[in-house]
């Protein structure tokens, strides 16, 4: 129970890679926010599991890329869990859709980015003011911001790129606090993002590109976060963590 009694707020912590992080650091012994915008019968299925596992969680929908909707999210947290909050995971993020440059226009480009990278912002912005000394942030960039992305995934690839450099700049910024801010890469990741986004063949082809020969699980990156969040990583800060099964070496 390396998180006993931490509240802890996962955006996009629904399904998928939230969802795994949401029932991993609930398993931890944290007290978890389960954010979701959409996905409300996906948000319930996630807490009855955390419940059902003898864990305590809360769903709350708001959309981060709005101010008054993140100042919401902190209060129902507050409201159920009290005034300290010690974890914070930023999920949320997207691809949108694949777009070449000729095709996008700067209304799909600007909601690339607030997506991915106004989102971390505005609930760094948000949450920090409750966060206490030994707190920890992860965010969640990508491999794409470290090789430009697939075809069409230039915006994308630039706002997890974004991502990776608020990391850096906030973890020198709060370190002083006693606050750690940490990122993620995630690679290919058998999820319903890949499922949407990416042709089979390709996945494929790419899985087998690895070293590891395989795409990776949620699971696999729900672990990693809980290791970030734990004192076990007590002087890791600002790094951008990947895990790919070898595709790419930073």
């Amino acid at each position: 129970m390396k998180l006993n009694n931490k509240v802890v707020i996962v955006t996009g912590g629904a399904r998928d890679i939230g969802r795994a992080v949401s029932l991993k650091l609930a398993n931890e012994g944290a007290k978890v926010v389960v954010n979701y915008l959409s996905s409300t019968s996906l948000a319930n299925e996630t807490i009855a599991l955390i419940k059902a596992a003898g864990g305590q969680a809360i769903a709350v929908k708001a959309d981060v890329t709005k101010a008054t909707d993140v100042a919401y999210l902190v209060a129902e947290t507050q409201k159920a869990f009290g005034t300290n909050i010690h974890v914070l995971v930023n999920v949320t993020g997207g691809l949108v859709a694949r777009k070449l440059l000729a095709d996008m226009d700067e209304d799909f480009w600007d909601f690339v980015m607030q997506v991915n990278v106004k989102s971390a912002f505005l609930t760094t912005k948000y949450v920090v003011p409750y966060m206490p000394a030994g707190g920890a942030i992860v965010n969640f960039s990508s491999q794409a911001s470290r090789d430009g992305g697939g075809f069409g995934a230039s915006a994308y690839a630039t706002g997890k790129g974004a991502v990776a450099t608020f990391t850096r700049a906030m973890a020198k910024e709060l370190g002083p606090q006693g606050i750690r801010v940490n990122a993620v890469d995630p690679g290919m990741i058998a999820t319903t993002f890949h499922d949407t986004f990416t042709k089979p063949e390709v996945r494929t082809a790419v899985a087998n590109s690895t070293p590891l020969r395989r795409q990776g699980d949620a699971k696999e990156v729900a672990d990693l976060v809980a290791y970030l969040v734990s004192d076990d990583s007590s002087f890791i800060t600002g790094t951008n963590i990947d895990i790919n099964g070898g595709t790419y070496f930073s």
